[in-house]
């Protein structure tokens, strides 16, 4: 081999990973409420990550993945500087988009409720005719961390009280429960849990009083402003592909995700809507 062809040889995987940054970043997952610990989703986090660096042609030590099941737990791990990207369902995205300068880039299709959900507001059949008849109730959610949230996502139907509690709810069916048999409760349920209302045998003690705007399950962020331009290009392609890469695609099953895709305009709008003004 020439001195040249040896020359050119030495500087192609160089030129592979070339735009790969220089300080190792992180994407930081996060679901108040969900299921799973940050131990179970090591795996999974693991080849998600993998399959990330894989197709935007980087070093694997460029790109880490860890599942955080609570907002304090995943609000610890963004304030890190290497937390360049967050995957967050819409709740925790209104909740703390200022504070951490959190910008959508791409819409999450969950394998149960798709790109868009509605969240509903349940009570005690009969009991909740307007917003006043909420006084005296609890609201629970398993959105409740993000109280403001709760409220704009029945803001059309009307303004809960502001005397109203509401209370973070990891136990809905319990909470379910507790309202059918009459106790001071209401919740409000995501699309999922909606869904289920129809299989639980205490379901007819139970009514869909308000219901939000169709709006997004769950969004891909950058953090802070810590990821340039040139780097996002390459890992839009790569979200965009997992789907399509069977170590991704089996991260993505285990995260109860079909795939990534371009954010709806419409949807966005809407959802951004739904911070507790009202509006």
């Amino acid at each position: 081999m020439s001195d040249a062809l040896r020359k050119i040889a030495l500087l192609v995987p160089l030129l592979l990973v070339a735009a790969a940054p220089a300080q190792p970043l992180s994407l930081v997952v996060c679901a108040p409420g969900y299921p799973g610990t940050t131990a179970e989703a090591q795996a999974a986090m693991g080849s998600l990550s993998a399959a990330l660096t894989g197709a935007a042609k980087w070093p694997t030590s460029s790109l880490s993945a860890g599942y955080f099941p609570t907002e304090p737990e995943g609000m610890t791990q963004l304030a890190q500087p290497s937390a360049a990207l967050a995957l967050v369902p819409l709740p925790f995205f209104l909740a703390h988009q200022k504070a951490l300068t959190l910008e959508p880039k791409l819409a999450v299709e969950t394998l149960n409720a798709g790109t868009t959900e509605q969240w509903t507001l349940v009570a005690k059949k009969g009991r909740v005719k307007s917003p006043g008849d909420l006084k005296g109730l609890t609201v629970s959610s398993v959105a409740g961390y993000a109280p403001s949230f709760v409220r704009g996502a029945v803001a059309q139907w009307g303004a809960i009280p502001d005397t109203v509690p509401i209370e973070v709810s990891t136990r809905i069916l319990s909470t379910l429960h507790k309202i059918a048999a009459g106790q001071p409760m209401a919740a409000l349920l995501n699309g999922e849990q909606t869904a289920a209302l129809s299989t639980l045998p205490f379901g007819a003690d139970l009514e869909i009083v308000a219901r939000s705007k169709p709006v997004s399950t769950a969004v891909l962020t950058t953090v802070g402003g810590r990821l340039p331009d040139k780097y996002w290009a390459e890992l839009e392609r790569a979200f965009l592909a997992l789907e399509k890469d069977e170590k991704g695609k089996q991260a993505l099953t285990t995260l109860r995700i079909k795939r990534f895709v371009h954010l709806d305009a419409k949807t966005l709008s809407a959802s951004l809507m739904l911070d507790g003004t009202g509006k």
